[in-house]
């Protein structure tokens, strides 16, 4: 047998032993339970319990709290007994402290069944502040109570929960052993109450639309479809919440936004998630210039606010939130990174001529705007990782936006790119009802060749812009990818509590 197979079989041998230990410490869980039912000290009988503090308040507030008694709660993560006195870690949503636990202060019944508890378990303690000769600050242990019993075995301390894929499944373990992940949620909730918190001090107001809609429309993105039973219908989660916050703006509301989950039905990358938080907002009487000051001003202040600085870093790069954001236009971007200048594309023939001699696959339907879009991606996307603005796209693939006055085959809209990804996209809202027929009926005609990701025709939102909508900048920020960047995440998974995953088969669960 070779080394590489011996070793191969070794580690499976250890798996085995390991899985049949664990069972085995789960049928002892559940037989300490049973006991303590039967002894009438069942701790799901508990219905609650007094905490005055957490851990890192006390060790926050030492000076203040030293000889003071606080209660505290949480999961115990590891004990040492050391005959009549122990040490034990709990664990809170703010940290951990340690405890310590002495027979002769808590009695020698109370003793004996904490000697009992099993790390995973869920436990009060009360007792004074102190610090030991080592210089830890510490709870010793006045009373020690069992409020949840662990019937699962917690991953080992050192190697954690390293099974990525079981860490998403799981995230109630993963948060559990990784303090690291926490953080990245804690951070995650202070980034959207200082989203608001910024657009609520420039007199916007926060709304909700419906998740459920007759016409998923605001995006390219093909739905997901269910049937209302009652109604007798099928109808779709919104890919969007762009047509609805419209109707606000012509109903006179001229500052709106929205928070929520959208649905896509796509693919799942680093990147993607079929359901993500978006970040929608409509400002009447402005345009797009006006929503790259408030993109800027949005990303500084809640960096500031959240991290305390606007230098910050995703992986080895370092990003200057601080400076001003670049702007260049996609006919412009395209033209510094491949040297085509697409203004001296003349037709539809020539631009997909370009796009076979550059290996840049295309569908028929494509117009001269789309084969610019695909140049743009293939050539220029990767080199955008400082924050960038990029400026006026092709009316093609921008089928609710404003046309540019001057240059009517573009629009008024930008994306803002940092790290190589799409952080927002805004424009200079379309609010002619008789130019967004004509571009829905244009959607609609993709549509019908084939296109699933087509916006459909809107009679309600047309009707809506009939009244007069003002003229407005609207922008979409995804609020994960946003979380990524100032988290230093790395895929979109790990700033969902609970992303999106194929479920297991029984064998595998």
């Amino acid at each position: 047998m070779s080394e590489e197979k011996r070793q191969n079989a070794g580690a499976e041998q250890a798996a085995e032993q390991t899985q049949e230990e664990i069972h085995e410490l789960i049928r002892v869980k559940r037989e300490k339970l049973a006991a303590l039912k039967e002894a009438g000290k069942d701790p799901f009988q508990i219905m609650k319990y007094d905490v005055t503090h957490h851990t890192a308040d006390i060790k926050d507030q030492f000076e203040a709290l030293e000889g003071s008694r606080v209660s505290i709660a949480g999961r115990m993560m590891s004990k040492r007994v050391m005959g009549k006195a122990s040490f034990i870690n709990v664990q809170d949503k703010l940290g951990n402290i340690q405890c310590y636990v002495r027979k002769d202060e808590i009695g020698e019944e109370a003793y004996a069944d904490f000697k009992k508890l099993d790390v995973g378990d869920i436990i009060g303690v009360a007792g004074e502040v102190f610090k030991t000769k080592t210089g830890e600050i510490s709870v010793k242990a006045g009373e020690v109570v069992l409020l949840s019993k662990c019937l699962q075995v917690l991953p080992e301390k050192y190697h954690g929960l390293k099974d990525t894929d079981m860490r998403y499944r799981q995230r109630y373990v993963d948060l559990m052993i990784n303090p690291e992940v926490r953080e990245t949620f804690i951070k995650r909730s202070l980034i959207i109450r200082e989203i608001r918190n910024f657009l609520d001090g420039r007199d916007f107001i926060e709304v909700e639309t419906p998740v459920l809609v007759p016409n998923a429309g605001g995006a390219a993105a093909r739905p997901f479809i269910t049937h209302h039973n009652a109604l007798d219908q099928d109808i779709f989660l919104r890919i969007s919440l762009e047509l609805y916050l419209k109707r606000l703006i012509v109903g006179g509301l001229e500052r709106v936004y929205e928070i929520g989950r959208v649905f896509r039905n796509e693919g799942l990358s680093v990147r993607h998630n079929p359901e993500f938080t978006l970040l929608e907002l409509y400002q009447a009487y402005t345009d797009y210039e006006g929503m790259m000051e408030l993109t800027e001003s949005l990303y500084r202040t809640v960096a500031e606010k959240v991290l305390g600085t606007t230098l910050i870093h995703y992986g080895d790069v370092e990003i200057d939130l601080s400076k001003p954001f670049e702007r260049i236009t996609m006919l412009d971007a395209v033209k510094k990174y491949t040297g085509i200048d697409f203004n001296e594309v003349k037709t539809e023939e020539e631009a997909k001529a370009l796009a076979k001699e550059h290996q840049i696959a295309y569908e028929e339907r494509h117009k001269k705007g789309d084969i610019l879009n695909l140049f743009f991606e293939k050539y220029v996307e990767e080199h955008l990782i400082q924050p960038t603005f990029v400026l006026d796209h092709p009316v093609e693939i921008s089928p609710l936006t404003k046309r540019k006055p001057s240059n009517p085959d573009y629009v008024e809209r930008f994306e803002l790119f940092i790290t190589q990804r799409e952080m927002a996209n805004a424009y200079s809202e379309l609010n002619d009802p008789i130019d967004q027929r004509e571009r829905f009926i244009a959607q609609e005609a993709l549509k019908a060749a084939g296109d699933e990701e087509a916006n459909s025709m809107d009679e309600d939102f047309l009707n809506a812009l009939a009244y007069g909508m003002p003229p407005t900048g609207g922008i979409g920020i995804g609020i994960d990818r946003m979380v990524m960047l100032l988290t230093d995440s790395a895929a979109i998974r790990d700033v969902l509590l609970f992303p999106t995953m194929k479920t297991l088969g029984k064998e595998n669960q």
